[in-house]
């Protein structure tokens, strides 16, 4: 039995998959500890234990924020801090008794999406998770490209694409990096500059529900958030031009993203065309718990 795990900011996922027919027999789920890094491993363990108990057989992998560090072992660029710097897969498997594997969870979303999901019929998919935070995987000929440095897809930490406004100058990462990619395009960074816009608090998702009613200063926001989609993946089309772009996470439910951000890239990359795919992840939230499944392929 394939065991995955998507650990994510508010949630902890886990499901069991039949390697045999690529179908799901068991799925469980909890509330993801915020900032106590010994109660988050406690609850990664525990639902481990849970959804195996009774199976003779099985694999483990998980798909978390940020990625480990080739020679110290440790967590890096997390949008999690708790995790940051954190010997988390020694601890993990500390208190298992066993290996797993750990990857990147947008990562996971990619070798997802391209084994069984949007991807499958493309040979290079780049995955795109918007949400708490803003990160990417890359997968070739269904298999996941990692680097030297565990950084594939870590676009989320560069710069936004220039010239940046007042506002995007003035913002910074946890990490202290200016003007980061994440903090524009993640949830949190939408409903920040709406805040700033309006000076009103307001969710994404009431951010959204405004910008279809028409509310001026939604618009506009949601405008500039369209454009600032645009103009960072540039960034990659212009250096992987990958066949198919697919997007998870929170944000990706916004549907006007899908006709907004091709017609607006043209202006950024090196062409005057546009043909890339942009779609939604054919197995929506739950790409990225597949995919942490599918890493012991």
């Amino acid at each position: 039995m394939k065991i995955g795990v998507d650990w994510g900011g508010t949630k902890i996922e886990a499901i069991a998959i039949d390697p045999n027919s690529g179908s799901e027999t068991n799925r469980l789920r909890v509330d993801s500890p915020k900032d106590n890094y010994e109660e988050i491993i406690d609850k990664v363990v525990w639902l481990i234990n849970e959804i195996t108990r009774g199976i003779p057989s099985f694999t483990v992998g998980i798909g978390m924020p940020g990625s480990i560090h080739p020679e110290t072992n440790l967590v890096q660029v997390s949008n999690t801090k708790a995790l940051e710097n954190k010997p988390v897969k020694m601890d993990i498997e500390n208190q298992l008794g066993y290996d797993i594997k750990i990857a990147n969870d947008a990562d996971c979303l990619a070798l997802s999406e391209a084994i069984d999901g949007a991807g499958s019929q493309h040979n290079s998919v780049f995955a795109v998770i918007l949400g708490t935070g803003v990160g990417a995987g890359y997968s070739v000929n269904k298999q996941i490209i990692v680097g030297p440095n565990k950084l594939t897809g870590e676009w989320g930490q560069n710069p936004i694409p220039g010239p940046m406004d007042d506002y995007e100058k003035s913002i910074k990462r946890h990490c202290g990096r200016i003007g980061a990619i994440e903090v524009f395009l993640s949830g949190p960074g939408l409903e920040n500059h709406f805040e700033f816009m309006s000076e009103s608090k307001k969710t994404s998702r009431e951010i959204v529900s405004l910008y279809e009613e028409n509310d001026p200063i939604a618009t506009e926001v949601m405008d500039i958030y369209f454009e600032r989609i645009a103009r960072s993946f540039s960034t990659f089309v212009n250096i992987l031009d990958p066949d198919i772009i697919v997007c998870g996470g929170g944000m990706s439910e916004i549907d006007d993203i899908y006709s907004e951000v091709p017609k607006r890239i043209i202006s950024y990359i090196a062409s005057n065309f546009f043909l890339t795919p942009i779609v939604k992840a054919t197995h929506g939230s739950s790409s990225g718990v597949r995919g942490a499944a599918h890493l012991w392929n």
